[in-house]
């Protein structure tokens, strides 16, 4: 068992970090504080070629993989969480795509992606479904001209600035999942709108959209993967195989949050020394790191599975360990970094209170916390987890 990274996955780290220090970390409060999708952040990640790591190279990406895409993601987050969320948009819209589109559809859609053209965004959440996702309403009904499209999509990230949407509708209602298709669904089409941004409690540099389908028309072409009601294998096919970026998110998160307070605690001075001196908050960070170190191996292990193209049902119960326990790490570790400074850990002028509000939304995202204990209580019951 190997747990050494390779040398191109150790490139690819260097490269992240270093952005991440020398151009996310400065403009991370900004980018908190005026709510403002950050244009400059992109040209960096595209100019440094790390928006196609997932996309295979045969369409315009490097195909590094997903192991890539999470240690990226991870170096970013340490600093600024809706900039770790802009890299996961090159993978969560683009994945339906990738694992059933049509020849064509990948040869139009990926490489725009890769090479920074484009943006887009993945539209499956509604206002009344949500952990639920057979039980989305959206419908689309096959045309003259194509399929028309009716429906809303809530809380989509990046929603706003995409130039297309991988969305997901009803062609047969009665059939529930097996009813649900798959949807490219450019800017420009007929009858789609983006009436609304949300308010957001963190994560405010990617804002999150409503997205409104009113007699939107599609090409036929458009229809992923070319046959009606096979969408909802490549929603799960999907939301898995992107977990453990989330998990990565949540990961970077933490370690950030971790440094920052470690950093605070060796010069903050009380009872006669620096509190990095007490044992209580000795005690604090060890726990801190004890919990990063279990979620950095349940990361990379989900993202390694990921890229052996294990993750369908009788490996999903490992994405959702992963996802959920580093994104609650993520909460913990915020929480008990943002103890360390006290009073002024609340202040904006420390970053540990924009890491506690990023990471809550950790839990909710990809699958709540409570909806992967659900899949892993299921991979028990019917032995696909077993401790023999």
């Amino acid at each position: 068992m190997d747990f050494q990274l390779s040398e191109e996955h150790q490139l690819i780290r260097d490269v992240a970090r270093r952005i991440a220090r020398e151009r996310v970390a400065p403009r991370a409060a900004e980018i908190d504080a005026k709510e403002e999708y950050p244009e400059d952040i992109f040209a960096v990640y595209r100019d440094a070629g790390l928006l196609g790591l997932t996309i295979p190279a045969a369409y315009g990406g490097s195909g590094a993989g997903f192991l890539a895409l999470a240690l990226t993601v991870e170096e970013v987050a340490k600093y600024c969480c809706s900039s770790g969320l802009m890299l996961l948009l090159t993978a969560l819209p683009t994945q339906p795509i990738v694992l059933g589109g049509t020849e064509e559809q990948k040869k139009t859609y990926l490489p725009p992606i890769a090479k920074g053209e484009m943006r887009a965004a993945f539209g499956l959440t509604e206002p009344n479904a949500g952990s639920d996702a057979a039980a989305i309403q959206s419908r689309a009904v096959r045309g003259d001209k194509g399929y028309v499209i009716n429906g809303e999509k809530a809380f989509i990230s990046g929603g706003a600035v995409a130039d297309y949407v991988t969305m997901f509708a009803k062609t047969d209602p009665a059939a529930r999942a097996r009813g649900i298709s798959g949807f490219i669904v450019p800017k420009t089409a007929p009858g789609f709108s983006v009436p609304r941004l949300d308010e957001k409690m963190g994560v405010r540099g990617i804002a999150t959209a409503m997205l409104c389908f009113e007699d939107c028309t599609v090409p036929a072409e458009n229809l992923i993967g070319g046959k009606e009601n096979e969408g909802f294998k490549t929603v799960l096919g999907t939301l898995n195989s992107v977990r453990p970026i989330v998990a990565a998110r949540g990961l970077g998160l933490a370690e950030g949050a971790l440094s920052y307070a470690l950093d605070f605690a060796r010069q903050r001075e009380a009872f006669g020394g620096p509190i990095a001196d007490l044992q209580a908050i000795q005690f604090m960070f060890a726990d801190m790191a004890i919990q990063i170190e279990a979620a950095r191996v349940l990361t990379y292990q989900a993202a390694w599975l990921v890229d052996q193209g294990r993750f369908q049902r009788q490996d999903s119960h490992m994405l959702s360990i992963a996802k959920a326990f580093a994104t609650e790490t993520a909460v913990k570790v915020s929480s008990d970094a943002l103890q360390v400074l006290g009073a002024q850990g609340y202040m904006r002028d420390h970053p540990l209170e924009r890491h506690y509000r990023d990471a809550r939304q950790l839990m909710i995202v990809e699958g709540t916390s409570q909806i992967h204990r659900v899949i892993i209580s299921r991979a028990l019951l019917d032995r696909d987890l077993v401790y023999p």
